[in-house]
Parts: structure tokens; sequence; C-alpha cells
């Protein structure tokens, strides 16, 4: 948050460069998943920053998620790192999935990510993005399979 309230602090911006380092290369060695794998075909489709497009994305992606692994069977390992996520974010030791996923969107209105209609995506595009998504490569990563319905579904929510 410092970095983007205060584009003068450079230990803030040194931090944030670090942080996306990071970022990078543990997503490099962890996979991916639908965020990205819906991200590359709307790169190709609308012109929008790629980490805007990912930012708007994520809370979105990670309630969709929770949702289908909730739905299919309890005590999943990737819900416990969702929760783990949790409490590394927000500070909280008993903080959960659905805490997650409000920070995330807290987060985004802060730093005013727009809607992806702001970048000219509509609804008529969600078949061919929803087609290439699933044909990613980045999906394979993705905790769950998700429903060609739940990606529209997302892609609605992303406007």
């Amino acid at each position: 948050m410092r970095a983007s309230s205060d584009p003068e602090d450079l230990i803030a911006r040194e931090d944030l460069s670090l942080a996306a380092l990071f970022s990078g290369i543990a997503l490099a060695n962890a996979g991916l998943g639908a965020v990205h794998g819906l991200a590359g075909p709307l790169g190709g489709t609308i012109y929008a920053p790629h980490g805007a497009i990912c930012a708007r994305l994520l809370g979105l992606v990670i309630e969709a998620n929770v949702s289908a692994l909730r739905s299919q069977a309890t005590g999943s390992a990737a819900l416990s790192r969702y929760d783990e996520a949790a409490t590394m974010l927000t500070g909280d030791p008993d903080a959960r999935c659905d805490q997650l996923i409000e920070w995330v969107g807290d987060l985004c209105m802060k730093v005013k990510i727009p809607g992806l209609s702001r970048y000219g995506l509509s609804e008529d595009q969600f078949p061919a993005v929803v087609a290439a998504a699933q044909q990613a490569s980045s999906m394979k990563a993705n905790p769950v399979a998700l429903t060609p319905e739940t990606l529209t579904a997302i892609l609605r929510q992303s406007l």
C-alpha cells in the first residue's frame, strides 16, 4: 500500500519490486492456475495491463476454487493452503478462506483495480476467452477443475 499511496517512497518501491520478483519465482515453481489461465486469453482480447487483469480475477478465482473444493470433498489440502494464505495476509491466526477472499477484494478496491469492462471486455467475448482458457497449460495447476460455466461466471463478475 505504501508504494501505491506514496510513489516517492523509494524503500516501499524497492520492497514492492522484491515482492514481485519473489512472487514470480514462486509462480514459476508452484505452477499457475485459473487466474493466469484466463489472463492469457484476456490479454490477447482486451488492451489491459496483465497485473490489472490478474488482480481483478484473483479474488473471484479464489472464491470459485474454494466453492468448488468445498462441494467436492472435506479436508482438502488446497483449502488448507488457502486458509494458510488467509492467516499470512490478514495477520489473523484464525482467518480462513472467506477472509482471504474479502482481503483480496478490499485490497483491489483500495488500489482502485477497475472492472475489466473498463478495458473493453464484454460478454460476447466470454465464449472465446473461456475456450482458450480451458486449453491453457496454466489451468493444469489450478487446485480444482473449473467448469466453463464457472469460468464464464468469473468473467461476468470481473466486469
